[in-house]
């Protein structure tokens, strides 16, 4: 098999390795780990074990800088984290200064920029979009081609449908005022956003707050209401059997 190993690598016991395989400088693997065909793993990160890293997958890659970016790549990133138990699809993307916590799934396509940290047992799914400096919390969903903008948090047990876009900035790269007011958006513990919709820069999802399918957020969302329309408002109170509190053990 064609690989490349740098000697400088630490691999740990019974680590299966692809064809094509590029594991640089300083990684290290932990035990019992599947490293697919054509994976790249940039110098010093860290892998855990049992992880699985599924064809043509990157990991620790150093982001572009183009001469019109807002904000300039720093020299000195981090290398990249992946806990025990993960499973990286296919062609993924997870670049240098980005913590992975144990046991999440990160579908085929996804991408995951610098300056994340994602916690545990989550799902993000096929081809989505998360943008850096967020922090992502534990047991999420975020369904496929959904966009999570930068300096967005998500907290615990939410639900991003499919094809949800986030935004952060209200001046759409007109005014250099814009440069003062970037902002994500925030989506508490254990709220919905429905297929389709979309989240205005700097939004509120309160927590047990839901977004009906197809809405335009331009105002916070209330704890615990279901909000529908563009502009979305307030429709009804979360029905009490779909409350997080009274769903964590189904």
């Amino acid at each position: 098999m064609n690989q490349y190993i740098s000697e400088s690598a630490k691999l740990g016991i019974n680590v299966s390795l692809g064809h094509n395989v590029v594991i640089m400088d300083g990684v290290q693997i932990g035990d019992n780990c599947l490293i697919a065909n054509n994976v790249v793993i940039y110098e010093n990160s860290i892998i855990g074990d049992s992880v699985r890293i599924d064809d043509n997958t990157v990991i620790g890659k150093k982001p572009l800088s183009s001469p019109r970016s807002i904000f300039k790549v720093p020299t000195d990133l981090k290398p990249a984290t992946i806990g025990s138990f993960c499973q990286i699809g296919a062609n993924v993307i997870i670049y240098a200064q980005c913590t992975i916590g144990e046991r999440n799934l990160i579908a085929d396509m996804a991408t995951v920029r610098e300056n994340v940290t994602v916690g545990t047992l989550n799902i993000i799914g096929r081809n989505v979009a998360v943008e850096n400096y967020v922090t992502i919390g534990d047991r999420n969903k975020l369904e496929t081609n959904c966009y999570i903008t930068a300096y967005s948090t998500i907290e615990d047990y939410c639900f991003v449908a499919p094809c949800v876009a986030t935004s952060n900035d209200n001046y759409m790269a007109r005014d250099k005022e814009r440069f003062n007011h970037f902002k994500g958006v925030t989506i508490k513990r254990g709220a919905r956003i429905g297929v389709n919709s979309t989240i205005l820069p700097g939004k509120v999802i309160g927590a047990d707050g839901t977004v009906a399918g197809g809405s335009v957020v331009s105002r916070d969302v209330p704890e615990a209401t279901i909000v529908l329309g563009s502009p979305a408002k307030p429709l009804r109170t979360v029905p009490e059997a779909q409350l997080l509190e009274n769903n964590l053990d189904k």
